[in-house]
Order: structure tokens, then C-alpha cells, then sequence
């Protein structure tokens, strides 16, 4: 599956650094985390062997939330319908999932996986699915079928299966920020696709993220410090060739998100939050999206772009 953020260009705007920071030169990794553009960046005399760390981090999860690795925990519950003595991260990941998934009414739910093949097979074809395909696909979704403990993780329909890749990018960043923060690092930024600062720029100051919707660059940054930021862009992945068809599908209906918001832009104390609730809010109103933000403490709409 694509990442829904390979559309997505999400700066940091860590140029012009205070003076002291010249004498230590910022050091910045890219790479890859579950198919989305990813970075770190900092300055330490030993970034390096930190960034060594941090990818090693982010390897172990994805062999947990990848969608492509035949032998990740998520590959192997959606196989065979049930997974045994879940990883940790996976049951928090989903425990999230779910508090996300009733604050908005639905709206994020993480069986959408057979919802997105449907689209996605008919798409290639030529045509969208027609009603007899969404309607079987329908049926193998739906939160409240999804059993999850320390003993295993089951479906309770057989056809069902996950992706997580609406929240799991946002969840890695908190990970791996986690694991920094436990050695006592800070002034870090963390790009897993979600952005999440750990610290404020190295220097001084927040960290400056330029938002971009996929065709234009805005003008206003979100400063982060200690804080998470998380975007989605409905039409930045679609699944026609015109770019009509949102690859954000309505789990209450099958359909793709209408063309309301061309980008919505979430802070919070957590990525894994700002990036599931980013999702949801793409298929909801202005009075929707301020109930639901209403459920979670220092939560914030930043950014909400009109079509």
C-alpha cells in the first residue's frame, strides 16, 4: 500500500541556527519509515552512534506495523485472523486506535484495510468499485470485531484486516522519542512522516515546520517544542489518475472522502495522536472535528485548508 505521505513534503526549517550552534555542526539522517520520507535531526558530538539508535528504533517497529514485511506481527494477524502474545506496541498502538476511534464517531477505524483493496483493485481496472463489491467489503469492517489483550489480538469476522498506516507513523516518531529521552537527549526532531520534537531547535528557539499540501509551500510554520504535528491531505494520494478519488475511505460508508479539505494539520502531545486524529478529521465537519478534539487535553487544530 502507499504510504499516504509520499505526497506529503513536511520542511523543517532548520537553517539560520543561533551562532552558538556553529561551533557544533547539525547533523540530520533521511531515510525511510514504513514507505514515508523520514528524518532526524540534532546536534551532538555524537549524533551518529544517537541516529544508530534511533534507526535501529524504527526498524524493530516496522517488523511490527509494516504492511509489505510477509513476517511483521500486523502481516501475520491479518493472514490468519488472529495473532497470539501481541507485541506490547501493538496492543498500545491499537489501544490508541480505539480512543481515537470513538472520539470521532467512527470516523478513524483501522479495518479499513478491505475497504482500500476494494478501491484500490477496482481503481486499477479502470472503474470504481461497484455497490455489491463496497457492500462485501463493508461487511468485513467495523471496529467492535476487533478483539485485542495481552493473549491475542483476533478478528471476529474472517476477511477483516488492518492497517494502521494512519496512526503507526505518528506512533513510531513517540517511540523513538522515547527511547531518546530515556538516555537523557533532547533538542531532536523526529520526521517518521509525523513530526515530533523532542526539546526545542538545538541553540534556542522551537522548531519552524513548513506546511505543504502538495502544491503550494504556506507561508506559516507551526513551532514545535516538546510537542507533536501530524498532516493529511486527502487528495495528495488518490486512487484515479485524474486525482478525484481520496485514498482517505469512510469506514461508515465505503466511500472516498468527499472534496472538502485540501489539508488538515493536527499538534498534540503525541504524534501517534496528531496523525490518527489528522485522518478523521478529513472526513468531518467543522462542529465534528470540534467535539472530537473536545475528548483529548492539549490537542489543537493548527491548520485546516479548504478545497
Amino acid at each position: 500500500m502507499l504510504s499516504r505521505r509520499r505526497f506529503l513534503t513536511i520542511a523543517a526549517a532548520a537553517a539560520s541556527l543561533p551562532a552558538p550552534l556553529r561551533a557544533q555542526p547539525l547533523h540530520q539522517w533521511r531515510g525511510v519509515a514504513l514507505g514515508a520520507d523520514a528524518s532526524i535531526t540534532l546536534a551532538h558530538p555524537r549524533a551518529e552512534a544517537i541516529v544508530a539508535r534511533a534507526r535501529a528504533e524504527i526498524a524493530r517497529l516496522e517488523r511490527i506495523f509494516s504492511l509489505h514485511d510477509p513476517g511483521s506481527a500486523l502481516v501475520r494477524l491479518n493472514r490468519a485472523g488472529r495473532l497470539a502474545a501481541p507485541p506490547f506496541e501493538l496492543l498500545e498502538c491499537l489501544s490508541l486506535a480505539s480512543r481515537v476511534h470513538a472520539a470521532t464517531g467512527g470516523r478513524f477505524d483501522p479495518t479499513i484495510q478491505p475497504l482500500w483493496a476494494a478501491h484500490a483493485e477496482a481503481h486499477a481496472a479502470g472503474k470504481p468499485p461497484g455497490p455489491q463489491v463496497l457492500a462485501a467489503a463493508l461487511e468485513r469492517t467495523g471496529w467492535g470485531a476487533v478483539g485485542y489483550g495481552p493473549e491475542a489480538v483476533a478478528f471476529a469476522r474472517p476477511g477483516m484486516a488492518l492497517s494502521l498506516n494512519g496512526i503507526a507513523q505518528g506512533y513510531i516518531a513517540d517511540k523513538v522519542a522515547g527511547l531518546l529521552h530515556a538516555e537523557g537527549l533532547t533538542d531532536i526532531l523526529i520526521d517518521t512522516g509525523e513530526h515530533r520534537a523532542l526539546g526545542g531547535r538545538p541553540g534556542g528557539g522551537d522548531w519552524p515546520i513548513s506546511l505543504d499540501d502538495g502544491q503550494r509551500l504556506h507561508r506559516d510554520a507551526v513551532h514545535l517544542r516538546d510537542r507533536a504535528l501530524a498532516s493529511s491531505a486527502p487528495h495528495g494520494i488518490t486512487f484515479d489518475a485524474a486525482g478525484r478519488v481520496s485514498h482517505i475511505l469512510d469506514p461508515l460508508n465505503g466511500r472516498p472522502a468527499p472534496a472538502h479539505w485540501r489539508l488538515i494539520s493536527v499538534t498534540a502531545p503525541q504524534a501517534g495522536l496528531a496523525d490518527a486524529l489528522s485522518t478523521a478529521f478529513c472526513l468531518m465537519d467543522e462542529a465534528a472535528i470540534a467535539t472530537a478534539l473536545d475528548a483529548f487535553d492539549g490537542v489543537a487544530l493548527v491548520h485546516a485548508q479548504r478545497v
